[in-house]
């Protein structure tokens, strides 16, 4: 009996290895070339805030990790400045003015996109060509315009003297037309089939189809009025309604060679830029894999 059970027992069949993906030249080559692109992207930024937590003999010992970090820096800047003014008023410049970019350049790239008038190819040329003229240019109309119109000398006026460039960007109507220009103009015919208004049509049905597009555009224009210098510089003449980056620029001679100071600014002021990223990224990579999903 046990010679039979030996004769007919099957050995145990062991579970196939699965192939170990090798690793090539080219995708090797393409993780060092990312890995030293996060590096060089992020070492200025790390170098920024380790600095911002040094002290004022210790900033000169070139050591990347402070020794002894401290947040006095960042104390200094927020009683001994008008930091909170300057970021209040970046804040709202910079919001304001995203939020009316979003709107009518939705509004006009929509109209141009989706109706046929007469003009309507020459108007979009007319809007495209202002891309090509410096702001340095325009500079000087724009104070002269505000000085006859006096809008300095009230609170009012002032912000609007330092948002009214930006409150439209040629830029975005350009950027949403050609998003509108790939909705299906048969589901906006059905809409107003079912007597939807047209101002409905573009808030309740064409808008939402573009959050991509607006997402973007939210970014580059927030990050652009929040980095603004030039015209806010020319534009603002009393202290109280200066912006962030001009006045941490006349707090940089100030403040002289105190980098520690100078560097907690900074990493202060980089704060709402990494929210704003942070709230539409998804929006952005969502559409980039409905983009894909659709080829």
């Amino acid at each position: 009996m046990t010679d039979f059970v030996s004769e007919n027992r099957q050995p145990l069949q062991t579970m196939p290895e699965t192939p170990r993906r090798k690793l090539d030249v080219k995708t090797l080559l393409a993780y060092l070339v990312l890995t030293l692109g996060v590096v060089v992207t992020l070492f200025p930024f790390a170098w920024m805030i380790l600095t911002s937590l040094k002290g004022v003999q210790e900033i000169f010992q070139l050591n990347f990790i402070p020794q002894n970090p401290t947040l006095t820096n960042y104390a200094e800047v927020l009683t001994r400045t008008k930091f909170l003014v300057w970021f209040g008023n970046s804040l709202l410049i910079a919001t304001i003015t995203t939020l009316s970019v979003l709107f009518f350049d939705s509004l006009v790239g929509y109209t141009l996109a989706k109706f046929d008038f007469p003009g309507k190819n020459l108007i979009f040329l007319l809007i495209l060509s202002t891309l090509m003229i410096p702001t340095e240019m325009l500079v000087i109309p724009w104070f002269v315009g505000i000085t006859d119109l006096k809008l300095l000398t009230s609170v009012p006026g002032a912000y609007f003297a330092i948002m009214f460039p930006g409150l439209i960007s040629a830029f975005g109507v350009f950027l949403m037309k050609q998003f509108f220009e790939s909705l299906p103009t048969d589901l906006l015919e059905a809409a107003r089939i079912d007597g939807m208004g047209e101002f409905g049509i573009f808030w309740k049905i064409a808008l939402p189809l573009v959050k991509p597009a607006l997402a973007s555009l939210a970014i580059f224009t927030f990050l652009g009025n929040w980095n603004a210098f030039l015209w806010p510089l020319i534009a603002i003449q009393q202290p109280q309604f200066r912006t962030l980056p001009v006045g941490t620029a006349l707090f940089n001679g100030e403040a002289g060679t105190n980098w520690g100071l100078i560097m907690a600014a900074s990493s202060l002021a980089v704060i709402p830029v990494l929210i704003v990223f942070a709230i539409f990224q998804k929006q952005i990579i969502d559409g980039i894999v409905l983009t894909g999903m659709k080829g």
